[in-house]
């Protein structure tokens, strides 16, 4: 909002998240929404197998979950149970407030003494067992597909291990640019999917790094060989220094840009309270990440890609793969 309606607009936001009325008419409009998006995502094959890979990969807990839910969960929502969720959840023990742009931090403590200082201490959010991370191997065979969608993936430090930056720096040279080996060889040089990049995905006591391709079902296992060729290079042969000058370059170019957003530095600040309980400046950033070294790569690398570790969740015509879990190695 313009600065000048800050009073208001937080008197509205906290009144939202104070007193949600929760009206039964609205919620069973919002439970069809739902629904319906649940048949969306279904029905893209690259969220499907993310979401077969994520399922298998931490099974049986709560980040193996679908964020939207699922038909039965949904249909369960009631306007009780609803409410008995906001009481217990949205307490002051479980709330943080960030902002940014033209504000005076004094102006917006006032405001949350104001319209949160008599919220309810509650309880603080109850510790997760650790998940366990479980080797994938998932092909999910829908034959109206002209692509085969492959998800391959390994367990990865977690949020604030000391080896976060070193993991991040790893996932930009993998497949996390334009630039990085997978989009270079798979896509420029030989053409074999239009779509393949790396991603990670660090939470407080662990992480994921996977790569995502799509592909057509005959050049399926040749994409899959390349995946895991590169994954053994990084294991082996130390990064040349003028390929993590690039890495490096780039993250902190992708900082740099995501923070001319005032959403963006709301949004960063309230990341980094809530993963490390602390804001790092742009300086401490730029020297963490220039200080990744390749011998730190290669150690990560061996870290995440261990026999038996590498996981594969494929949908499409996944009988025209011709892989077995055994072939899983860098």
């Amino acid at each position: 909002m313009l600065d000048e309606h800050l009073g208001r607009a937080f008197e509205i936001l906290a009144d939202m998240l104070r007193h949600p009325k929760f009206d039964a008419a609205e919620i069973e409009k919002e439970r069809g929404v739902i629904l319906e998006e649940l048949k969306m995502e279904d029905d893209d094959p690259e969220s499907a197998v993310h979401d077969l890979f994520v399922h298998n990969f931490w099974k049986g807990h709560p980040l193996g979950r679908p964020i939207a839910g699922t038909k039965r969960t949904i249909a369960s929502f009631s306007e009780a149970g609803l409410r008995a969720y906001h009481e217990s959840h949205y307490t002051a023990a479980t709330l943080s407030v960030t902002a940014a742009g033209s504000l005076r931090h004094e102006e917006v403590l006032a405001l949350v003494e104001s319209h949160f200082g008599s919220l309810p201490e509650g309880a603080a959010m109850r510790t997760q067992r650790a998940p366990e991370c479980r080797p994938v191997f998932r092909l999910k065979s829908r034959r109206s597909l002209q692509q085969l969608q492959l998800c391959v993936g390994a367990p990865a430090v977690e949020a604030a291990h000391p080896l976060h930056f070193a993991c991040y720096t790893l996932n930009v040279i993998l497949g996390g640019s334009m630039s990085s080996r997978l989009f270079q060889s798979i896509r420029e040089r030989q053409g074999l999917a239009y779509s393949i990049f790396s991603e990670l995905n660090l939470y407080r006591d662990t992480g994921c790094l996977a790569v995502y391709a799509g592909t057509s079902p005959e050049t399926g296992r040749r994409v899959l060989e390349l995946t895991l060729a590169e994954l053994g290079r990084l294991k082996r042969d130390p990064v040349p220094e003028e390929e993590l000058h690039r890495a490096r370059e780039h993250m902190k170019g992708s900082i740099l840009l995501s923070l001319e957003s005032t959403g963006s530095r709301m949004s960063n600040l309230a990341r980094q309270w809530l993963t490390y309980g602390r804001f790092y400046s742009l300086d401490e950033l730029a020297a963490a990440i220039d200080a990744v070294t390749a011998g730190e790569i290669q150690e990560v690398a061996r870290r995440c890609f261990q026999p038996g570790k590498i996981g594969l969740a494929a949908v499409g015509r996944t009988e025209d793969l011709g892989v077995a879990e055994g072939d899983l190695i860098c």
